[in-house]
């Protein structure tokens, strides 16, 4: 099964999602906004990737942390940020199998999906 993970409005997401129709592969897409995000999904999608790959620290929602917040970033605070905060997760990811792909690239779909 592949899953879309990401938010409606995000430019990425709304390439990605094009990208998988024009290429016929069905999907499931999962809204952070309105789907949510619980712990037992940020510790499925971690199984597969590393905590800071995840956090977007060029997001708008990451600048307007407090910088106590930006200057100790331990696991533990990244977690707690992201399950608050889902919009901080680098979008999109796409879960194929064991793989988890974060962001759009054209190239690195057609790899992985082909």
């Amino acid at each position: 099964m592949t899953i879309l993970y990401g938010i409606k409005n995000c430019d990425s997401v709304k390439k990605a999602k094009k990208w998988l129709e024009q290429q016929n592969i069905p999907y499931d897409f999962h809204d952070f906004r309105s789907d949510g995000l619980s712990p037992q999904l940020l510790s499925e999608l971690l199984t597969c990737t590393d905590l800071t790959l995840l956090l977007n620290k060029r997001s708008t929602t990451f600048r307007n942390l407090s910088d106590e917040i930006k200057n100790n970033l331990t696991d533990e605070v990244m977690t707690e940020i992201i399950l608050a905060q889902p919009t901080l997760i680098k979008r999109p990811l796409l879960k194929h199998q064991q793989t988890l792909l974060i962001g759009f690239k054209d190239s690195q779909y057609q790899e992985t999906l082909a």
